[in-house]
């Protein structure tokens, strides 16, 4: 006959493993040789010898049953039944809400908590894990500073290209990462008609006294004046320097970026820390 009222939606019906009586009152309820706790006592449909057990005689502490009287091995505990909370809404068991079971785009922004980040700060991991946040995502971000004025005689005019001190050093997550480099300083170029050429350089072979065509070092860029430089018209020309790169290092190994002087023309060219800030910084971008 059809159903009259508000048709049930929710419900568990199970049958819990064999119980074999013996010379005690408390039997311990397993589902698949695990510990089963129902809801309530309520919840129970118990026969024994043929007898089905009122809820009143019995009683149920988390997954043990204390049945209405000491049984015997010659007793029969015939089965015992669950019966879910029928039309509430029940508790999934733990395991079993899968991916299947979550609509495509039910998890949005607002589900994920204002906690959950990928860098808990600048330098640091937390949170989602970068492998997850897929193609053109920021994973981390690295950023390193120097304080330290630099030597002015270690970058004099020649063909060398010579470290500045300002290098990070990174483990990307992926093959497939890119890098979005990017350096900014001041720059002091002491002579007249001279230019102060920085670049970068992909994993140097030494921090000091760089031959990028040589000692084993990548130039990202081989212009003739480099990546970013600074024209001196006058002798003493204190100026910002910066630029950046998108580079793939296509390699989980750690990667060195350092960026280097030389002198192009005449005269020399160094950091001027006492004048600005000098900082490189790298965000890793998901591929």
């Amino acid at each position: 006959m059809p159903f009259i009222g508000n048709q049930p939606t929710q419900g568990r019906f199970i049958e819990l493993d064999s119980l074999t009586a013996s010379a005690t009152d408390d039997y311990t309820l397993q589902l698949n040789g695990a510990n089963f706790s129902p809801e309530s006592v309520n919840n129970l449909l118990v026969s024994i010898n043929g007898v089905i057990q009122g809820s009143s005689t019995m009683s149920l502490n988390g997954a043990v049953l204390t049945v209405g009287a000491t049984l015997s091995s010659s007793d029969t505990i015939d089965f015992v039944r669950v019966f879910g909370n029928v039309g509430t809404v029940s508790t999934p068991t733990d395991g079993s809400v899968t991916a299947n079971k979550i609509g495509t785009g039910a998890v949005t922004s607002a589900k994920i908590a204002d906690g959950t980040i990928v860098n808990a700060d600048i330098n640091a991991d937390a949170g989602i894990a970068g492998s997850k946040l897929g193609t053109d995502a920021v994973l981390k971000v690295y950023q390193h500073s120097i304080s330290t004025q630099s030597d002015p005689n270690g970058r004099t005019t020649g063909t060398l290209y010579n470290s500045t001190g300002l290098f990070l050093t990174m483990t990307p997550k992926s093959s497939a990462s890119k890098f979005l480099v990017r350096f900014d300083g001041v720059c002091h170029n002491n002579a007249t008609g001279g230019f102060a050429v920085a670049n970068i350089v992909v994993n140097p072979t030494s921090s000091t006294n760089i031959n990028t065509e040589m000692a084993g070092g990548t130039l990202i860029t081989t212009t003739t004046y480099g990546m970013a430089s600074l024209y001196s018209s006058n002798a003493n020309v204190v100026g910002t320097l910066s630029s950046s790169i998108l580079h793939s290092p296509n390699t989980t190994s750690p990667v060195t970026y350092n960026v280097v002087f030389k002198a192009h023309g005449s005269g020399s060219a160094y950091w001027a820390i006492n004048n600005g800030f000098t900082t490189i910084t790298a965000m890793e971008i998901g591929g």
